[in-house]
C-alpha cells in the first residue's frame, strides 16, 4: 500500500485516536474490550513477599528480596496463577529514582520469567498514614497487616507537595508505560477508605482525595502509557453510595472492584457494576466472611473476570489474621481458618484442596 501524504497521515492518526479515546483521554469501551479479548483469563494475587511487612520493605534496597520473590512467584505459577497486583510508593521514587526503577525492572524480569504479568498500584489510602523510609517497625504480634502504609499518607494535606507526587507518577509511568511486562496501572487503591478509626486520619482526607484523584488520572494519561488505567471501587452500592466511586469509574479504562462477600452477594455486586468494559476483581478471598476460591473463582471464570486474591504467602504482612485482630490480636494461636494467604512460608499449601482447585480451574 502506498504511504499517505503527510497531512493525510496526520489526519488518519487523529481520526484513529478519536475512535479509541473519549475527550478526557479515557479508552472507549470497545477498545478496552478488544484489548481484553487478546489476554488469557487472569488469575493471581496481591503480592508482597513474605519477607516484607509493607511496600517500603518490599522495595527498599536493604530489604529487597529477589530470591524470595522468585521462589514465591514460582509457587504461584505452579498452581496456574499468571498475574500479580503489586503496590509501589511515592517516597521510594522521590528518594532514589534510579535504584527504585532498577528494582522494579528486576521484579518484572522475575515475574515475566514465571509467565506472570503485573498490575502496578501507584497510591493507597489503606492503613497507616504516618510513613517514613528506612528500617520499618516490626509487625505487631497477631495483628492483620499491622505495618502497611498509605501513600502518600499525611503528605496528601500539603498541596505544595503535590508537584512531587506528579513527578513520581510521571516518572514511573514514563519508565514502564510501554513495558509489556506491566498489564494495568491501578491509579489509587481504596481512595475513600478511612480505616475504621484505627488511625488518626486527616480531617479533610475525603475532600483532598476528591480533588487529587482526578488529577492523578490526568497525570498518568499525560505520560501516554500503552496499558489501561483503573481504580478499584470497593464500598457499598458502588455507583451511588461513594462519591469517589463515580470518579473512579468515570476515569477508568477497565472497571476494577473489591469484594470479600459470599458468592450470592458477589453476584449481586456484579449487577451494580457497568458491564460494557472488562471487569477486574482486584481484591477478594477472605475465608471467614465466606469469600473463598471455591465460591468465587467459578463465577469469575464464567463471567471472565480477572481475579486477584489478597495475599499469597503468609509472612510479615500477617494477613492470615482477620481484620478484627486490630481489636483482639491473635496472640495465643493462629485463626482457624486463615483469613487470607495461600501458602505457608516454606511453600506448603494452607489448604491442598484450594490449590488443587486453582490449578484445575486455570488449566
Amino acid at each position: 500500500m502506498a504511504a499517505l501524504p503527510a497531512d493525510q497521515s496526520l489526519s488518519a492518526d487523529k481520526d484513529r485516536l478519536m475512535d479509541e479515546f473519549s475527550a478526557s483521554g479515557r479508552w472507549i469501551a470497545s477498545r478496552a474490550r478488544d484489548w481484553y479479548e487478546r489476554l488469557p483469563w487472569l488469575v493471581g494475587a496481591n503480592f508482597v513477599p513474605s519477607s516484607a511487612a509493607n511496600q517500603l520493605e518490599m522495595w527498599q534496597a536493604e530489604t529487597f528480596d529477589p530470591e524470595g520473590i522468585d521462589r514465591e512467584l514460582g509457587w504461584a505459577a505452579d498452581i496456574g496463577m499468571n498475574s500479580m497486583r503489586v503496590f509501589l510508593h511515592d517516597l521510594l521514587w522521590s528518594h532514589g529514582v534510579r535504584g527504585f526503577e532498577d528494582r522494579i525492572s528486576r521484579y518484572l524480569d522475575i515475574a515475566s520469567s514465571r509467565g506472570i504479568s503485573t498490575m502496578l498500584v501507584l497510591f493507597d489510602s489503606v492503613w497507616n498514614p504516618d510513613v517514613a523510609l528506612g528500617p520499618q517497625p516490626e509487625p505487631r504480634p497477631g495483628i492483620h497487616n499491622s505495618q502497611w502504609v498509605q501513600g502518600p499518607g499525611r503528605a496528601l494535606a500539603d498541596r505544595a507537595d503535590w508537584a512531587r507526587l506528579e513527578d513520581y507518577v510521571s516518572g514511573v509511568v514514563s519508565a514502564f508505560g510501554q513495558d509489556e511486562r506491566v498489564i494495568v496501572w491501578d491509579v489509587w487503591n481504596e481512595p475513600s477508605n478511612l480505616n475504621g478509626g484505627r488511625f488518626a486520619e486527616l480531617t479533610d482526607k475525603w475532600e483532598l482525595i476528591s480533588e487529587l484523584l482526578p488529577q492523578v488520572f490526568q497525570w498518568v494519561r499525560a505520560a501516554a502509557p500503552s496499558q489501561p488505567l483503573t481504580s478499584g471501587v470497593w464500598a457499598g452500592k458502588t455507583l451511588y453510595d461513594d462519591a469517589h466511586a463515580r470518579i473512579q469509574i468515570d476515569n477508568s479504562d477497565i472497571i476494577s472492584f473489591h469484594d470479600y462477600q459470599t458468592p450470592e452477594r458477589f453476584e449481586a455486586k456484579l449487577r451494580d457494576l457497568p458491564r460494557d468494559r472488562p471487569l477486574f476483581l482486584t481484591e477478594y478471598m477472605a475465608r471467614t466472611p465466606g469469600s473463598t476460591f471455591e465460591g468465587i473463582l467459578p463465577i469469575a471464570k464464567r463471567e471472565r473476570i480477572a481475579s486477584y486474591c489478597w495475599g499469597l504467602v503468609a509472612g510479615r504482612s500477617q494477613t492470615l489474621y482477620p481484620w478484627d485482630s486490630w481489636s483482639t490480636p491473635y496472640i495465643e494461636a493462629q485463626p482457624d481458618p486463615w483469613f487470607h494467604d495461600v501458602f505457608h512460608k516454606d511453600g506448603r499449601p494452607y489448604r491442598a484442596d484450594e490449590v488443587a482447585l486453582i490449578r484445575a480451574i486455570t488449566a
